[in-house]
């Protein structure tokens, strides 16, 4: 058998049905769930990759996409880890095609997060001359995952952040009504805080931000 036959096949022996319908409800029924919580699922995780580990640096990107083609939603999120993992470091250009197919399918919160910060976020690092060509192109597709991801991407660079791109981001979208995006707008604004809280406090009390964005930016700067 294969990683993804093996990891299906202990995930099914491992279900737990009560825990799936929680789950399932606390996503608004978008997903199927085995119903495995998260550090079980890890653990199980490991050791199959372990078993598997040649498969999977030989193939990455292949599993990663047959993974996400399946229901449950714990599979995604083996998906997202294995890329993470291996392509850190050893992204290629044409990656970012695989990325915004990742981001458009199976899209909710908690993947497109994962998935805009620790994905889009390492591979723009490694391609910065792609960053505003990626911008423009999902900044401009009617799909609010892919806005997301673009004004999430910069999360974890801290002293790397481009303000002025974060800034021109938060500008073009701050009028959508769009709950995840001015959720965004606050989210991104308030991570860069923790390193420039001047900066950000002046742009959102500057900037005609909606209420939702502009309380988040502010969250934790007095």
């Amino acid at each position: 058998m294969g990683f993804i036959e093996d990891l299906e096949k202990v995930f099914a022996e491992k279900s737990n049905l009560k825990n799936a319908i929680a789950m399932a409800k606390y996503m608004r029924n978008h997903f199927s769930f085995f119903g495995i919580k998260t550090d079980e699922r890890r653990r199980i995780f490991k050791k199959i990759c372990e078993e598997n580990k040649q498969e999977i640096e030989d193939k990455p990107r292949e599993i990663a996409l047959k993974l996400y083609s399946k229901k449950q939603r714990e599979l995604h999120y083996c998906a997202i880890e294995i890329l993470k993992k291996q392509l850190k470091g050893n992204y290629k250009k044409e990656d970012i095609q695989l990325i915004e197919k990742l981001i458009v399918t199976n899209s909710w919160w908690d993947s497109v997060d994962t998935i805009a910060k620790n994905i889009l976020g390492e591979y723009l690092l490694e391609y910065p001359l792609e960053t505003e060509k990626v911008i423009e192109r999902f900044s401009n597709f009617e799909n609010m995952w892919l806005t997301r991801s673009v004004l999430l991407f910069q999360l974890g660079y801290k002293q790397k952040t481009n303000f002025d791109l974060l800034k021109s981001g938060c500008e073009k979208h701050k009028n959508s009504n769009e709950f995840f995006i001015q959720k965004a707008i606050g989210w991104s604004l308030r991570e860069y805080g923790k390193t420039n809280p001047e900066a950000v406090r002046n742009f959102a009390n500057q900037t005609n931000l909606k209420p939702l964005s502009k309380k988040e930016a502010l969250k934790n700067i007095s």
